[in-house]
C-alpha cells in the first residue's frame, strides 16, 4: 500500500491509497481530521490488544517551541500522521484491520462511526471485559526485563527531551543576540573609514552564522524532537500493552488455581480455563513479535536520527569556520601604500 498525507491550516488531511488488492477501487482520495485519526487509534486498539498500536502525535504542541497552526506545526504533524499510517501499513495483522480499511475508504466516516460497527474480535472483547480484579503474582522472567528496559528507556527520552528542548530555547535566545550584533559593526563601519572594509566583513561573517544557527534549530525542531516524543509515547504504548496481558495471565492463574482447590475429581481442564489460557500465549507471541519489530524500526530510526544530527552539527559549523575564515584577509596587516 501505497499513500501520502496533505495538510491544509484547517488541520484536515487528504490520503490517496494504492495498488492494494483486497480493496475495491485502485486508489482513494479522504479527509480525515485529528479526531479521525484518533477515532483510528481507539478501534485498533479495542479490536487488536494483543498487539502494539502505533502513538498519534500529541494533539498541543510545547509551548513556546511552535505555534499552533503555524505552516511548521502543521508539516511537522502531516509528517507525523503519514508515519502513524506507515507503522499500521508495514505491521502484518494491524494493516488488514477493518476498521483502517474503512479510515482509508470510507468518504463519510461520520455515517460508520454512528453505526456502531465495533466488529470486535473475541480477543478484544474478552480483554475489554476483564476488570483489573484479579493480581498478577508475578511476571515472567522475559515480560519483566521488557518492563525494566520500557521504565529505563522512557526515562532516558524524557531527559534528552527536555534537555534538547533546553538547548532549542537557548539557541534561539542566542540568535536573538547575534541579530542585534552584526548590525553594530555596520554601523559602526560608517564611522570608521580606514575600517569600514573589515568592520562590514564581521557584520556579514554574524549574518551568516545566524543563518546557520536558525537552520540547525529549525533541524532539531522539525527532525530531532518529533522522533524523540513519538518513541516517549511508543513505549507508554507498549506498557499498556504489557499491562493488557498481565491482567490476562492473572485471570489465567485465579481460574486454575480456583479449579485445583474444588475437591471433586476434574478430568478435564474446563472450557473456560482453556480458552484464558490459549489467551494468554496468544498475548506472549503477538507482544513479543511487537517488541521485536519494534526494535528493529527503533534502531533504524535512531540510526538515522543519529547521523542526521551530527551532519547538521556538522554542516554548522562548517559554515560558521567559512564565515570568519572569509574575513581573515580583511583583517590582516595591508602593506602601506606609497
Amino acid at each position: 500500500m501505497e499513500f501520502y498525507c496533505k495538510a491544509s491550516m484547517s488541520s484536515s488531511s487528504s490520503m490517496m491509497v494504492t495498488t492494494r488488492a483486497e480493496f475495491d477501487l485502485p486508489e482513494y482520495s479522504v479527509r480525515r481530521r485529528y479526531q479521525d485519526f484518533d477515532w483510528l487509534r481507539n478501534k485498533l486498539e479495542e479490536s487488536q490488544p494483543t498487539h502494539l498500536i502505533p502513538p498519534l502525535p500529541e494533539k498541543f504542541v510545547v509551548k513556546g517551541v511552535v505555534d499552533r497552526f503555524s505552516e511548521e506545526f502543521v508539516e511537522t504533524r502531516r509528517k507525523a500522521l503519514d508515519k502513524f499510517l506507515k507503522r499500521i501499513t508495514d505491521h502484518p495483522v494491524l494493516s488488514f484491520n477493518e476498521h483502517f480499511n474503512v479510515f482509508l475508504t470510507a468518504k463519510d466516516l461520520n455515517a460508520y462511526k454512528k453505526q456502531g460497527m465495533a466488529l470486535l474480535s473475541k480477543m478484544g472483547e474478552s480483554v475489554k471485559y476483564v476488570t483489573g480484579g484479579y493480581k498478577l503474582r508475578s511476571r515472567p522472567l522475559e515480560f519483566a526485563a521488557i518492563g525494566e528496559y520500557l521504565d529505563t528507556f522512557s526515562l532516558k527520552l524524557g531527559t534528552i527531551d527536555r534537555i534538547a528542548q533546553r538547548i532549542i530555547k537557548e539557541q534561539l535566545e542566542y540568535l536573538v543576540e547575534l541579530r542585534e550584533y552584526g548590525p553594530i559593526y555596520s554601523t559602526w563601519s560608517g564611522l570608521e573609514v580606514e575600517l569600514s572594509e573589515p568592520l562590514e566583513g564581521v557584520s556579514a561573517c554574524i549574518g551568516n552564522c545566524c543563518t546557520a544557527l536558525e537552520e540547525l534549530s529549525e533541524d532539531m525542531t522539525d527532525d530531532f524532537l518529533p522522533v524523540l516524543r513519538e518513541y516517549i509515547l511508543y513505549s507508554e504504548s507498549m506498557k499498556n500493552v504489557l499491562k493488557k496481558r498481565d491482567q490476562v495471565q492473572a485471570e489465567y492463574e485465579a481460574k486454575l488455581e480456583a479449579v485445583a482447590l474444588k475437591k471433586e475429581d476434574r478430568p478435564k481442564v474446563p472450557t473456560d480455563v482453556e480458552k484464558c489460557q490459549d489467551r494468554v500465549e496468544c498475548f506472549n507471541a503477538d507482544l513479543k513479535a511487537d517488541m521485536e519489530r519494534w526494535q528493529n524500526n527503533k534502531r533504524q530510526d535512531f540510526r538515522q536520527l543519529l547521523m542526521g544530527m551530527a551532519d547538521k552539527n556538522i554542516q554548522y559549523y562548517e559554515k560558521c569556520l567559512t564565515a570568519w575564515e572569509s574575513i581573515i584577509p580583511l583583517l590582516q596587516d595591508k602593506p602601506e601604500t606609497k
